[in-house]
């Protein structure tokens, strides 16, 4: 059997909780070694493991992966969060990707200067309110069933409930217009 998923990271919020959702809900347990110091980093680049010398970084299956996306995809498929074809991954993928576009936003708000800061906030909720969340509730309208893509958790269900989360830090209420997003958090 193999090893826990090894994360290395910074400890700031950022990426890798995505990553870290998707392994919860997976029931996987794995490991963090977080980068205190520009030696440590400087310690994984001269150890020749991160690609593109930067991190997040993830040892997992013998594997020492980069790039956010591509450890996203690798943890989904692993664990069956990314549907059962090529249709229904192109949707996860869809989804995904619409939420990753807010996702920048929340990650980068805590570096922004006073007054940007709030202007910001407020376009991140204008943006969820009246972009991102009606989409996501008419797509399980559409449908009628509890998950975005077939009645099965996935990746983009996960994403979605991290930024519903993420977005309820902001604003506590700002999902009372939709139910259907309100059941899918409480799956």
């Amino acid at each position: 059997m193999a090893g826990k998923p090894v994360f290395h990271y910074d400890e700031a919020r950022g990426r890798m909780e995505s990553v870290q959702w998707l392994l919860a809900a997976a029931g996987v347990e794995y490991e963090e070694k977080f980068i205190h110091t520009n030696e440590d980093l400087e310690k994984l680049r001269s150890d020749g493991v991160l690609m593109f010398q930067q991190v997040p970084m993830v040892e997992i299956d013998g594997m020492k992966l980069v790039q956010c996306r591509a450890i996203l995809n690798y943890i989904a498929t692993k664990y069956n969060l990314y549907g059962k074809d090529m249709k229904e991954r192109a949707l996860i993928d869809m989804y995904s990707e619409g939420l990753a576009d807010l996702n920048e936003m929340f990650i980068l708000y805590p570096f922004d200067p006073p007054g940007v800061k709030e202007a910001n906030i407020a376009l991140m909720k204008e943006k969820a309110t009246n972009r991102y969340f009606p989409a996501f509730e008419k797509v399980l309208k559409s449908h009628g069933q509890d998950y975005l893509v077939g009645n099965k958790l996935s990746k983009a269900d996960i994403h979605l409930v991290e930024m519903i989360y993420n977005m309820e830090e902001l604003d506590p209420n700002i999902i009372a217009n939709f139910p259907l997003l309100q059941f899918l958090c409480r799956l």
